[in-house]
């Protein structure tokens, strides 16, 4: 595959991230829409290869497919706007402010929601032959899912929410590394293979994505999941939000701005000294 350098690619991520807070209300809430539709039939897709397999290896490597589809198509999820948005402000873009960021991130966490509560609502209806009969085995899964991940988590109190956020920091860790690593390649097979290994990373280690758990959870609670709409917010949405953006902004974004945008002086090479 071809590839940029760093030096070569950073500076249009900022292009990027500046297109997106200049986009237009209709356009960002439709590529939010259908980032975060496509992302939960992915996560639907390996939870029924976990459950019909017994091998979560097997959905992990497979659950990347949703997001190579939708970045390709270029649609928008919340963890990619936290990354980029935000360096086009550092940059000092002309006309790029706080208010627009913040308008971009929430007018893409609205089509997320929105995108993957249809799915949520569709494959409830699927697990459930139109809520006419119990959950079948992969719909039962989910609900165990969501109860673990937000119960699980309140039972250990602070320790428990200090894990929620990290998890969700790793978790943006690498999913914005997915999708700046696609930025270095020209090709789609090279993008492909840059945007898989993280993802499928960060999945199969349990990681706290957004916008999956915007699927998980209401889906969690339609198929009859032992847990409230309080306990989705409270103990996993909010924190995962919050990780994701310190995951994905901090030790991705920043850090590559700061070494290949804002690079320090270079040290210059001792000259030597004749001797006596």
């Amino acid at each position: 595959m071809a590839y940029l350098t760093p030096a070569e690619f950073v500076p249009r991520l900022i292009d990027a991230g500046e297109k997106k807070i200049f986009m237009s209300t209709r356009d960002t809430l439709v590529r939010g829409y259908m980032a975060g539709a496509i992302l939960a039939l992915a996560a639907a897709f390996a939870i029924s290869i976990n459950v019909n397999t017994g091998q979560p290896l097997a959905g992990a490597v497979l659950f990347p497919v949703g997001f190579v589809l939708l970045y390709l198509l270029g649609f928008d999820l919340l963890t990619g706007v936290f990354t980029l948005a935000p360096l086009a402000l550092i940059d000092r873009r002309p006309g790029v402010t706080l208010a627009g960021v913040l308008r971009n991130w929430g007018l893409v966490f609205v089509g997320n929601f929105a995108g993957a509560l249809t799915v949520a609502l569709f494959m409830a209806i699927v697990f459930t032959y139109g809520f006419d009969a119990p959950p079948n085995k992969i719909g039962a899964k989910i609900g165990v899912i969501g109860e673990g991940r937000t119960l699980g988590y309140a039972a250990h109190g602070a320790a428990g929410m200090l894990t929620l956020f990290i998890r969700g920091v790793m978790c943006n860790w690498m999913v914005s590394t997915g999708i700046v690593a696609a930025f270095m390649a020209t090709h789609v097979s090279g993008k492909v293979i840059v945007m898989w290994l993280p993802i499928m990373l960060f999945f199969y280690m349990g990681f706290e994505h957004s916008v999956v758990n915007m699927f998980l959870f209401p889906s969690g609670l339609m198929l009859g999941g032992g847990f409230t709409v309080m306990d989705y917010l409270i103990w996993n949405e909010i924190p995962t939000v919050l990780g994701n953006l310190v995951g994905g902004l901090a030790f991705v974004g920043l850090t590559l701005y700061s070494t290949h945008v804002r690079t320090g002086a270079s040290l210059r090479r001792a000259e030597s000294v004749p001797a006596e």
